[in-house]
């Protein structure tokens, strides 16, 4: 079946895209401790390489593991674990990549409401727990039966006292209803004549995040597959260009990809090899186009702003 003009989605199977899995590295390549591994694609199970990643290397670790959630993730299944059985699950994740975050360096990591309990728990055990981000996602499916799952959480948490976090790059512009002015100036906002803002402190619920859908270059056929705007938030508050950012369960490589459109460096694994082609295939397409969606000379902006 033929996809729309429109249709943008990155889907192509692994004989297609063979090319592109042949860029990823192998676990034998990374066991080679005098390989640069900045700026490359891991094609294989986290906790087979993980102790093979220099220590003290990466900057900033997003972390998006499964949620514990019965699901098809393109051949390869994930079947939901006893509470007390994801708990462990983690806890091997967090061990495998502890050693890889720099002693200044900063960790997100992504779940859902139920997920999220027992993650927020065991990360203070490994770091500094700053934050619990909240960002709607508008999708999903309704229930008879319960309210409607719309929102994730992202735990923020360093491993020291001594953190970047640069505040001025994740501002995000409001549009002005109510402009209030001193002495007939603006007061805390900006005239234009495209309309009045104000570049606003951005609190932890984020309801500006757009899920990337089927007219979006950034879409892949990835059942759970985070925004660029989402990475983008992450990585210019806790990095900066050149930092490296690493990503350990990089799915269709969405957080490789934004790192590279903002100048930073990036290590992602993943053992999914059609997840691998889409990666590779999104960062060749990154190299001439830097756009992130909701993202514009150095601004974020609300969700459909433009009217």
């Amino acid at each position: 079946m033929n996809k729309s003009s429109r249709n943008k989605t990155i889907d192509i199977e692994i004989d297609e895209g063979r090319d592109y899995l042949d860029r990823c590295l192998r676990t034998g390549d990374v066991k080679d401790q005098a390989r640069d591994l900045s700026g490359t694609i891991i094609c294989a199970d986290m906790l087979d390489v993980c102790e093979y990643i220099p220590a003290g290397c990466a900057d900033l670790m997003i972390v998006d593991p499964p949620y514990n959630l019965t699901k098809d993730y393109t051949g390869e299944s994930f079947r939901k674990m006893k509470p007390e059985e994801y708990e462990e699950y983690t806890r091997r994740w967090l061990d495998a990549t502890r050693h890889v975050l720099k002693e200044n360096g900063s960790v997100y990591v992504c779940c859902d409401w139920e997920s999220s309990l027992i993650i927020g728990k065991l990360l203070g055990e490994y770091y500094t727990v700053r934050n619990r981000i909240t960002w709607q996602r508008e999708k999903g499916r309704g229930s008879k039966s319960n309210w409607k799952n719309s929102m994730e959480d992202i735990w923020f948490a360093t491993r020291s006292d001594e953190y970047k976090f640069n505040i001025d790059d994740v501002k995000i512009r409001r549009r002005v209803i109510a402009p209030y002015r001193d002495e007939g100036e603006p007061k805390d906002w900006q005239e234009t004549e495209n309309g009045n803002f104000r570049d606003t402190h951005p609190s932890n619920f984020w309801d500006d995040i757009t899920v990337p859908f089927w007219s979006m270059a950034e879409n892949t056929a990835h059942p759970a597959q985070k925004p660029e705007k989402l990475m983008a938030k992450l990585i210019l508050a806790s990095s900066n260009e050149g930092d490296l950012v690493f990503d350990p369960f990089a799915g269709s490589g969405t957080a490789c990809v934004t790192a590279k459109k903002l100048g930073r460096r990036f290590i992602g694994i993943e053992k999914n090899e059609r997840y691998c082609v889409w990666a590779q295939q999104r960062l060749e397409m990154a190299e001439d186009d830097k756009t992130i969606q909701g993202y514009e000379q150095g601004v974020f902006r609300e969700r459909n702003y433009r009217r």
